[in-house]
């Protein structure tokens, strides 16, 4: 675990937030296997694992770390619990903070980001029950039965920069567009979804312009003034015709913007040449492969939102920096041998989405994502 970011966490104090050379921290003990610091200005004692997931773990790192691969990598509590020979409350006890810690990394990196493309889509699971089993008390709750994983995907460096967990509703595909909002930075992506009318409303919500149009004819009220799409938003939807559950037909309909604006986007894109949502739904099968929770027929389902939540959250960080993704590589200059007798060449760079999107410049191992700190906000 890295030690040259710890930074005095005193905001009172004038080096708070400071890292390296600039800090004026010092060693001053060990506590729970880990080193701890001394401010020297203020007297404020840190701890390495402040700031990071290994933060309150009194499990080996090592054996931490392997728990959180396992649960990242789609298998459940239980038998996280059996590999690593631990009860199964100890590893229900670390989901919350790794999902909490990997929530805290992608918010600080998932920032200005610029996405050309979006789909969007929803993938269903539910909670605790399904939803024909719901009492008239739990539907008045309204925190069990079917659950939706509402998803942001941009095609071209196979990111995921926004996700909701909630019903299939408009206030949901609100929260959806405003979070993809919020970390983009202001250029308004080529937008492809179903035909759920949800997202149109959303879209329209989130990047329309108010206007006032002219009265008509010289009697009654003035009108009210209205939300119109602004000129360069463009988003087409496919619509799939199904029979006895099959796709017999698939057509498109563009709903904001003009087809020269849609064809021009198309051009454009180093993946798409026509009007499709194959990139985020074949994202959904890796959601489904690196979560036990969103598995179809099994028991593994979530029994509380708040869980699904951090266990969706810490797949996503290991999918965005840990775990290279197949088609993203990139092809060597020249192969390169490995060790071994029988030795072969090593062709391609490993790339994962962060590195696809220019956030991270090397694939991270599973220790620099628990141990990354995320700095003061006053430093973003």
């Amino acid at each position: 675990m890295k030690t040259d970011t710890c930074y005095c966490r005193n905001s009172r104090c004038q080096f708070y937030g400071k890292v390296g050379t600039s800090s004026r921290l010092v060693f001053h003990d060990w506590h729970d296997g880990a080193p701890r610091f001394r401010c020297t200005h203020c007297n404020h004692l840190i701890g390495a694992r402040a700031g990071t997931a290994y933060a309150g773990i009194r499990t080996d790192e090592s054996t931490y770390q392997s728990g959180a691969r396992h649960l990242a990598e789609g298998t459940s509590i239980r038998a996280t619990g059996r590999l690593l020979s631990l009860d199964k409350d100890t590893v229900c006890h670390w989901l919350p903070r790794l999902g909490t810690h990997c929530n805290r990394v992608m918010s600080y990196f998932f920032r200005n980001l610029h996405l050309s493309e979006c789909q969007l889509d929803e993938l269903w699971t539910f909670i605790f029950k399904k939803e024909d089993q719901l009492t008239s008390l739990d539907k008045l709750l309204g925190i069990y039965g079917d659950a939706w994983v509402w998803i942001a995907f941009s095609p071209v460096c196979k990111l995921v920069p926004a996700w909701v967990v909630g019903k299939r509703t408009l206030p949901n595909a609100r929260k959806l567009v405003l979070r993809l909002k919020s970390a983009t930075d202001g250029h308004i992506p080529f937008f492809t979804s179903d035909e759920l009318p949800h997202y149109a409303d959303a879209l329209l919500e989130a990047y329309g312009v108010w206007n006032t149009p002219l009265r008509q004819g010289n009697r009654g009220r003035y009108p009210l003034p209205r939300q119109y799409p602004p000129p360069d938003l463009c988003y087409a939807v496919v619509v799939k015709e199904r029979e006895n559950g099959r796709v017999v037909n698939v057509t498109t309909r563009i709903v904001y913007g003009s087809e020269p604006q849609v064809m021009a986007a198309l051009k454009a894109s180093p993946v798409s040449t026509t009007i499709n949502t194959y990139g985020v739904e074949r994202n959904n099968l890796t959601i489904r492969q690196h979560s036990r929770r969103m598995g179809r027929k099994v028991n593994a389902f979530s029994k509380k939102r708040d869980y699904l939540e951090h266990q969706l959250t810490l797949a996503f960080a290991y999918y965005h920096f840990v775990r290279p993704h197949r088609g993203l590589r990139q092809r060597l200059p020249a192969p390169i041998p490995t060790k071994g007798p029988r030795a072969s060449y090593k062709k391609w760079k490993p790339v994962t989405p962060a590195m696809a999107a220019g956030l991270t410049n090397h694939v991270w191992s599973i220790d620099e994502l628990l141990s990354f700190r995320v700095p003061p906000k006053q430093n973003w």
